[in-house]
């Protein structure tokens, strides 16, 4: 097996569990609620998940930063000390200042280490579906492929990693500037529930709005048997802001109406949450296009 690292950043939302058997690191994104910071780690050790979005239901409204050139530099030599070279799968640029912050470490270790390798890949997604590339990144590297072979098949699979999403309550895309007060107000009166789209730039997309909460979780699944490709033969993600019963809802509908490999449930971390608020539920997975 070649001697590389699978690295990527938090908003991969994999459990910790997923993480350790697939032998990933991960760097954490930061939340701020005023002058306190937490780390989004994945086992939540600086603020349990169901806390955080207990905060955003109280009203509170935190900011967030992604992880910086100095952090990611530590952590990559880290690696490239002992030996191993480095295949760094960031959170969207689209929504995140973290695949720069990889590209700057790796320039500046370059030079620090001439005979090492670093690749730097925007995911171009988030949460399951950023996941969903390292999780096949991260196997494709246990099987014993060379960090060149795994590189180049991130870069292409990453086209194909189709993501959709529903919110269950618009007052939190209101309250971070996402839609106005008339359009949060009107939305959630008629009980309008937002289908949002990853595009190929990596950005979030509202494409359409669906009356209740139901219809909106089964319009996901819809989407999925309109593009997926070899549904049979692949793994689907799920991943939910602190609504596990509408989550494994969808799974149990995908299971339901068509067979597919294992469907994986993860929460979605703080640092998507704080621009959603609970209620977010996301499916991922393979498609003819985006």
């Amino acid at each position: 097996m070649e001697n590389f690292c699978v690295m990527s950043d938090s908003c991969c939302d994999f459990t910790p569990e997923m993480a350790e058997e697939l032998r990933i690191e991960i760097l954490p994104l930061s939340v701020h609620f005023g002058m306190e910071t937490y780390r989004n780690w994945l086992d939540g050790r600086e603020m349990p998940l169901d806390a955080f979005y207990q905060r955003i239901r109280n009203g509170e409204l935190p900011t967030t930063s992604g992880v910086s050139a100095g952090d990611f530099e530590e952590k990559m030599c880290q690696h490239l000390n002992q030996n191993e070279d480095i295949l760094c799968l960031c959170f969207s640029s689209g929504l995140s200042s973290t695949y720069q912050s990889a590209c700057i470490a790796a320039s500046h270790l370059k030079d620090k280490f001439p005979s090492r390798v670093i690749k730097v890949v925007d995911s171009l997604t988030a949460s399951g579906g950023h996941g969903l590339l390292v999780y096949q990144c991260a196997k494709m590297r246990n099987g014993g492929k060379t960090i060149e072979e795994v590189y180049h098949y991130a870069e292409k699979l990453k086209q194909n990693i189709c993501g959709w999403f529903t919110v269950d309550d618009l007052n939190h895309l209101k309250r971070g500037g996402r839609i106005s007060t008339t359009a949060a107000f009107f939305g959630n009166m008629l009980s309008l529930k937002p289908i949002i789209h990853i595009d190929d730039a990596g950005k979030l997309v509202a494409v359409e709005k669906i009356r209740g909460r139901r219809n909106s979780l089964l319009k996901l699944i819809d989407h999925m048997l309109a593009s997926g490709i070899d549904l049979e033969n692949q793994d689907i993600f799920i991943t939910h802001a602190d609504c596990l019963q509408d989550a494994q809802y969808v799974a149990e509908e995908i299971t339901r109406r068509v067979k597919t490999g294992e469907i994986h449930l993860s929460y979605v971390g703080p640092v998507i949450g704080t621009h959603t608020g609970p209620g977010l539920v996301t499916l991922f997975f393979l498609g003819d296009r985006r």
